[in-house]
C-alpha cells in the first residue's frame, strides 16, 4: 500500500513541478559557475529550491525537507556574501541536487524516500560552518527473427487489449494471414487508437502532459462540429432507409460525408498538437551532465542550448533522451580537447559544444556541435580494419562521408584506452538504432582541428506515419513513404547479374534489386511486377513487390511481445485487413543479397 494514500493527486502535482524546478535549478547552478556575481540568478535559485521544500513540507516528506533546509541555507550565504563560490562548494551543492533527484524517484514509487547520506549531510554542515568538506562520491553508476506470427493475437493487439505473446525465439518464416471469412470479420473495423507498449521493469514513464488550453479548446470545438454533422449523416440514413433515394438527399448525403472527413481530420490534427513539447524540457538537463563530466575529465566546457522553443511529440521526447546523452557525453569525452591542448593549438581553453533545434517542414532536425579536435576519416578506416568491421578493399573505396560513417558500426572505437566514460565501442551504433527506431537519421560532419557536428532528423509526431502500401502474396506491407524515390515495373529481361547479384539499371544508375519475398523469407506465389526505388541510410535499392495498393497515413501499433525482426509495427486497412510495416533498415541488414535466379526462381 502507498505511503501516501489518498494523496495520490497531490504527490503527482508536486512531483510534477518539482522535477521541472530541480532542472531549472540544476541549469541555475551550472551558469552560476559561470556567473558567480550575478544576484538575480542566485535568487531564482534560491526561490525554486525554496518552493520544492515548501511542497515536501506540506506532504510532510521530513528526509527530503531536512536535505532542502540545509541546501537552501548554503544558497542563503551565498546570496549575503558569506561564502565564496568555489569548484568544489558547487560540487557538494550539485550532489545534493542529485540526491532531492533520488528522492523524487522514490515519490513516485509511492514511497517514503530514506534519509540523505550522513556523509552529505555532514558536508554541508561542514560548509556552512566555513570548513573545507567535500561528500565522498559514489561509484559509477532483442527482438525475436522473423518468426510465425500469430494472427488471431496480432488482431488482438490492433483491436483491443494485446492477447498471449508469441513464443519467443522462434527462427522461422512469417506465415501469411489466414484468407477467412472469421478472420476477416474480426478486424472489420479501423481502430486508430494510438498503443504505447508498457515499459520496462524498472524503467519510469512519464504520464501526464501540459497541454495549452487553447488547443483543448479546439479539440472541444470540432467534437461539437462532428457531432453536429454525425446527427445530420443520421438523419439522411433514416430518409434513405424510408425509400427517399432523390438527388437532393444523395447530394446532402455526400457533402455531409466530405465535412465529416475534413472534421476527422482537423480533429486528428488538433489531438496531434496537444502531444507536441517544447524539446527545452529534455534539453534543460544536459548542462549538469556536461558540466559534471568535464570536471571529472579535467576540461573546461559550456553547453550552449538554442531553438529550445522547437516543438516535437512528447514519446519521441522520452525516447531521445538517451542518444542524446551519449552524443553529449561523447561531445565532451572524445570531441573536446583539453585546455593544454586547446591553448596549444590556438584556441581558446574553454570549449563550446551547442545543443540546437529548429523545425523545417514536417521535420525537426537537432543538432550536437562541438568545436573540439575534429575526426581523421584515415584514421576511423584503419580502425574500422583493424578490428575487423571491414576489410582493407571496402576501406579504400571509402570517400571520407563514407568513413565517418563508419563510427555507428557496433564495436567501433577509437580509443585505445577503456575507461569508466567510453572505450568499449559501444554507444554510437545504439544512438543511429534508437534514432532509426523514431523513423529518423542521423548524419556527421566533422573537419579535422575545428569540431563535429551530428545531426538527427527525425519526423514531427510517430503517431501517424505516411506510408506506402505494397503488396506480396495478397498480404500488404507499408514502407515509410520517407524512404521512397518512385515506382518502377520490373520485366525478368531487365534483371542483370553484377558481381553476383540481381540489378536494375534505372537512368544509367546500377541499383541493387532485394525481393520483399527473400527479405521475409516467403515463398513467392509469382515474378516480381514493380520495384520500389528506395534510399534506406547509405544504399539506395530497388524493393521488388507483386503490386502496390498506393498512399497512406496510417496509425502504427507496436508489436511488444509478439514483433518479429524486420516488422516495425502494424496497423489496420480501411477494411479491417492487417498491414505490417517493415523496419527496412533491420530487413536489409540480416539477409543476403540474391542473383537474378535466385529472384525468379522463389516463384517456383
Amino acid at each position: 500500500m502507498s505511503d501516501f494514500a489518498g494523496m495520490e493527486e497531490l504527490l503527482r502535482d508536486f512531483l510534477l513541478e518539482a522535477e521541472e524546478l530541480l532542472g531549472q535549478v540544476d541549469n541555475g547552478l551550472v551558469e552560476l559557475e559561470r556567473r558567480p556575481d550575478d544576484r538575480e540568478l542566485l535568487n531564482d535559485i534560491f526561490r525554486g529550491f525554496h518552493t520544492i521544500k515548501g511542497g515536501a513540507g506540506f506532504l510532510n516528506i521530513d528526509a527530503l525537507v531536512t536535505l532542502c533546509h540545509r541546501t537552501e541555507n548554503l544558497f542563503d550565504k551565498l546570496r549575503n556574501g558569506e561564502l565564496a563560490l568555489s569548484a568544489e562548494l558547487m560540487d557538494l551543492i550539485l550532489q545534493a541536487t542529485a540526491s532531492v533527484r533520488e528522492m523524487f524517484g522514490a515519490l513516485a514509487q509511492g514511497a517514503r524516500p530514506a534519509p540523505a547520506d550522513d556523509r552529505l549531510l555532514a558536508a554541508l554542515d561542514a560548509a556552512l560552518a566555513g570548513r573545507p568538506a567535500v561528500a565522498e562520491k559514489s561509484g559509477p553508476a532483442a527482438s525475436a527473427a522473423i518468426g510465425n506470427l500469430d494472427w488471431a493475437a496480432l488482431h488482438a493487439v490492433l483491436t483491443g487489449p494485446p492477447a498471449g505473446s508469441a513464443t519467443a525465439g522462434e527462427e522461422a518464416p512469417v506465415q501469411p494471414p489466414p484468407h477467412t471469412a472469421e478472420a476477416a470479420a474480426h478486424g472489420a473495423h479501423n481502430d486508430t487508437r494510438p498503443m504505447r507498449p508498457p515499459p520496462l521493469p524498472g524503467q519510469q514513464k512519464e504520464t501526464t502532459i501540459r497541454v495549452d488550453t487553447q488547443r483543448l479548446d479546439l479539440v472541444l470545438n470540432l467534437s461539437g462540429e462532428i457531432g453536429l454533422t454525425k446527427n445530420r449523416i443520421a438523419n439522411l440514413k433514416n430518409h434513405i432507409l424510408h425509400g427517399r433515394y432523390d438527388q437532393e438527399t444523395l447530394k446532402a448525403l455526400d457533402q455531409a460525408v466530405n465535412q465529416l472527413e475534413l472534421l476527422v481530420s482537423d480533429l486528428q490534427n488538433a489531438v496531434m498538437k496537444t502531444r507536441m513539447q517544447p524539446i527545452g524540457r529534455l534539453f534543460q538537463k544536459y548542462p549538469r551532465l556536461a558540466r559534471d563530466l568535464a570536471r571529472q575529465l579535467g576540461k573546461d566546457v559550456e553547453l550552449v542550448l538554442a531553438g529550445e522553443e522547437t516543438e516535437l511529440d512528447k514519446t519521441m521526447i522520452e525516447d531521445l533522451n538517451d542518444p542524446l546523452v551519449h552524443l553529449v557525453r561523447n561531445a565532451v569525452d572524445h570531441g573536446v580537447e583539453s585546455p593544454e591542448e586547446r591553448q596549444a593549438a590556438g584556441k581558446p581553453a574553454k570549449a563550446v559544444i551547442t545543443l540546437s533545434a529548429c523545425q523545417v517542414g514536417d521535420h525537426v532536425f537537432i543538432e550536437i556541435a562541438d568545436d573540439g579536435r575534429g575526426m581523421q576519416p584515415d584514421t576511423i578506416r584503419r580502425k574500422a580494419v583493424e578490428k575487423g568491421l571491414i576489410d582493407a578493399e571496402t576501406a579504400n573505396a571509402m570517400d571520407e562521408r563514407q568513413a565517418l560513417q563508419l563510427i555507428f558500426l557496433p564495436g567501433f572505437s577509437t580509443k585505445e584506452e577503456i575507461s569508466s566514460v567510453s572505450g568499449r565501442g559501444v554507444g554510437m551504433d545504439v544512438v543511429k538504432t534508437n534514432i532509426g527506431k523514431l523513423n529518423g537519421k542521423i548524419d556527421v560532419v566533422s573537419v579535422p582541428g575545428q569540431g563535429t557536428t551530428f545531426t538527427i532528423a527525425l519526423p514531427l509526431t510517430l503517431a501517424i506515419l505516411p506510408v506506402l502500401v505494397v503488396r506480396l502474396n495478397d498480404q500488404s506491407f507499408a514502407v515509410p513513404l520517407s524512404l521512397v524515390r518512385e515506382i518502377i515495373p520490373i520485366r525478368p529481361g531487365d534483371l542483370q547479374r553484377v558481381s553476383g547479384r540481381a540489378t536494375l539499371v534505372v537512368r544509367d544508375e546500377v541499383l541493387p534489386v532485394r525481393s520483399l519475398a527473400g527479405l521475409i523469407g516467403w515463398q513467392a506465389r509469382r515474378p516480381p511486377a514493380y520495384g520500389v526505388l528506395m534510399q534506406a541510410a547509405e544504399s539506395t535499392f530497388v524493393l521488388a513487390v507483386d503490386g502496390f495498393v498506393g498512399r497512406d497515413d496510417v496509425v502504427i501499433k507496436p508489436l511488444a511481445d509478439i514483433k518479429p525482426r524486420g516488422i516495425a509495427g502494424a496497423t489496420l486497412s480501411g477494411d479491417g485487413s492487417i498491414v505490417l510495416v517493415l523496419d527496412m533498415e533491420e530487413l536489409l541488414g540480416t539477409a543476403p543479397a540474391q542473383t537474378p535466379e535466385e529472384l525468379l526462381a522463389m516463384t517456383t
